[in-house]
């Protein structure tokens, strides 16, 4: 018996402890002001940009490969189209499910004209 007792208030104590950590869990999380700003403006974006983006640095990087003496730079250039091609799918994400899922629903409808042209 003591060690149910004994369980019980060590799972109390617990709890309030997450409870302080986390004062009030039933509140929504959101993202911040800063993303949601950086996210509409790069929604105004075509994804297309972005693989533009990634097709250039790797021409880019095959040019400086095939005619520079710098390698180490063709390198760095072409390991730009990897981040260009994430950032793509990043947007593209934004556009369809919104910033965080909270939002998702009530940005949905605001940007589907948006998403409906960049497709």
């Amino acid at each position: 018996m003591a060690k149910t007792n004994t369980l019980k208030n060590v799972t109390d104590n617990l709890s309030d402890k997450i409870e302080s950590v986390v004062p009030n869990s039933n509140e929504a999380p959101h993202e911040g002001r800063l993303t949601r700003a950086i996210e509409m403006q790069t929604s105004k974006l075509p994804s297309v940009s972005y693989l533009g983006l990634a097709i250039g640095s790797m021409a880019v990087s095959a040019g400086l490969a095939v005619f520079a003496e710098r390698k180490a730079f063709a390198n760095f250039v072409g390991l730009w189209a990897p981040s260009f091609l994430l950032l793509g799918i990043y947007n593209k994400l934004v556009k369809l499910e919104g910033s965080d899922q909270f939002s998702g629903k009530q940005n949905q409808s605001q940007n589907f004209g948006a998403t409906a042209n960049s497709i």
